[in-house]
């Protein structure tokens, strides 16, 4: 990946942040909880088409740049989401329904350095 110049617009990402403890102790089926990433991405667009940023992101189909982090627990996504609301970080929890169970959050696409400070205590999801 080049390296983006002086002027040039930064790269965006989509974070996602998806409940580990699903998988690995709650025994969900990996292909339940990949789907609940998918609603929250796809909610996090819907709610932000309009947004530059989110349609930036869009335009460049091919090369859409997405990473995917874990949390722990309901405690550590209920408090990501609550610090990204605090920071003004547009975002949308997913809460599985109708059993009320949040299990993950996307961030609408944005700039990696403008959120990255908020997310480096999560790591890449396994």
């Amino acid at each position: 990946m080049a390296a983006t110049g002086a002027g040039s617009p930064s790269r965006l990402v989509q974070y996602v942040v998806v409940r580990s403890d699903l998988v690995h102790k709650l025994s969900w089926p990996l292909g339940a909880v990949i789907t609940q990433a998918c609603h929250a991405a796809t909610a996090a667009i819907h709610l932000h088409y309009g947004d530059p940023d989110t349609q930036r992101y869009l335009s460049e189909l091919d090369s859409m740049h997405k990473v995917v982090l874990g949390a722990p627990d309901e405690a550590a996504l209920s408090g990501l989401s609550e610090n990204l609301t605090q920071a003004g970080v547009a975002h949308k929890l997913w809460v599985e329904q109708p059993e009320n169970i949040p299990t993950c959050l996307a961030l609408k696409p944005c700039p990696k350095e403008t959120v990255q400070p908020l997310l480096r205590k999560f790591k890449l999801f396994k």
